[in-house]
């Protein structure tokens, strides 16, 4: 539950809530979260969530952010997807402030989605960069304002992380090819850009330094993309977990079994599920305080405390996908019918740990950087 600020339940946020649980069949068939749920997720604070205040924005924490978004993915995971791109107003605090008071000139409620990868090569101008080609993974484009695609230049030391280039959305083709297991609502097309100029101060190096000197951009930018996607998994998780504590828990077998609520193993099952998603929630909220206070103080965060950060919110991601699963097979039958919410959220859990930013193959990295060693761009 989302409160106001009087500690009240947030009556507007609620009923977004409510229409994405109805419309979660709808996203599902559409490929895509649709512009006027995207326009609801900017009324009730989505993507002015983490804009400075300067520029209208709510400047919440990490922590309340990412509340926000395990609310909305346990309403469908594709939606709580798509909103967690509300985040991306801390990669776009690395464009310059001239750029940034352009883009937010109208009001902070300002929608990014990109596709990084791979990055194509720009052609340097006297006006600008050239820009074309074709990136994967655009999640949430079809909603958005603005979008950034992955681009390298010549002789540009960007330290190993990803150039972005920024243009209005309408500048920008969408290849509506979009065809997967899970978080089938995200629109996650590919993007296709041709020969567009972009002005050199319309571009950022994602996980560079800021030009805002607050304390959401001393909060490792990184880090928090890697969050906000895997919260989703938690959220899906949440909803599975009451799946079966209502209606299904009290279904009978066709074959003349006990209700599956009444069966032992269910009871056992369903209790270490709750432990682990509890754990691991747990965890993951602790260290995002943890960190944002040290940001909030103004002191260093280190390699090694990012690096938890980063941990926890892989262990969230897979937890999430785990307890779903467990959840899954305790339903029986009932969750292989598409139709199911169970069958939607076994694949969207399990799609959240595929991500690049969540997968088991960080734990390499994450070892070797605890151990004193040195990571790679982007990690920690």
């Amino acid at each position: 539950m989302l409160l106001n600020s009087s500690g009240d339940e947030d009556p507007s946020f609620a009923a977004v809530l409510a229409e994405v649980r109805a419309r979660s069949g709808e996203f599902e068939r559409m490929k895509c979260v649709p512009r006027d749920m995207v326009d609801k997720f900017r009324k009730i604070g989505i993507y002015r969530a983490l804009v400075s205040p300067r520029f209208g924005g709510d400047g919440k924490s990490p922590a309340e952010f990412c509340r926000m978004i395990e609310h909305i993915s346990a309403a469908d995971g594709s939606a709580g997807w798509v909103a967690s791109f509300g985040a991306a107003a801390t990669y776009l605090a690395a464009l310059p402030l001239e750029t940034l008071r352009e883009i937010y000139a109208n009001g902070p409620d300002v929608v990014f989605a990109g596709g990084l990868f791979p990055p194509q090569e720009a052609r340097r101008t006297p006006d600008g960069l050239r820009v074309s080609g074709r990136w994967q993974f655009g999640s949430g484009s079809p909603g958005a304002d603005l979008i950034g695609v992955g681009i390298s230049v010549k002789d540009d030391d960007t330290g190993g992380l990803p150039r972005t280039a920024v243009m209005p959305a309408s500048k920008v083709t969408i290849r509506e090819n979009w065809d997967v297991i899970g978080m089938r609502g995200t629109g996650s097309h590919d993007l296709i850009v041709d020969d567009v100029l972009v002005p050199e101060a319309w571009t950022f190096i994602r996980g560079g330094v800021a030009s805002l000197e607050e304390p959401i951009n001393r909060y490792p930018s990184m880090a928090l993309a890697a969050q906000v996607l895997a919260v989703v998994g938690l959220g899906v998780a949440r909803a599975a977990i009451g799946e079966l504590n209502g209606g299904l828990g009290g279904k009978v077998s066709i074959v003349g079994g006990p209700k599956i609520i009444d069966r032992p193993q269910v009871q056992i099952d369903l209790a270490k599920a709750e432990m682990r998603l509890r754990s691991a929630r747990s965890w993951f909220y602790e260290m995002t305080e943890e960190v944002w206070a040290l940001a909030c103080a103004g002191r260093p965060v280190e390699a090694g405390r990012i690096t938890l950060l980063r941990l926890a919110a892989i262990n969230a991601a897979q937890t999430g996908a785990r307890v779903v699963e467990s959840i899954f097979k305790l339903a029986g039958t009932s969750g292989i019918y598409n139709i199911h919410p169970l069958s939607r959220q076994l694949c969207d859990a399990l799609v959240v740990g595929q991500h690049a930013f969540l997968s088991p193959g960080n734990y390499q990295t994450a070892g070797r950087v605890l151990m004193g060693g040195e990571g790679q761009p982007g990690f920690p």
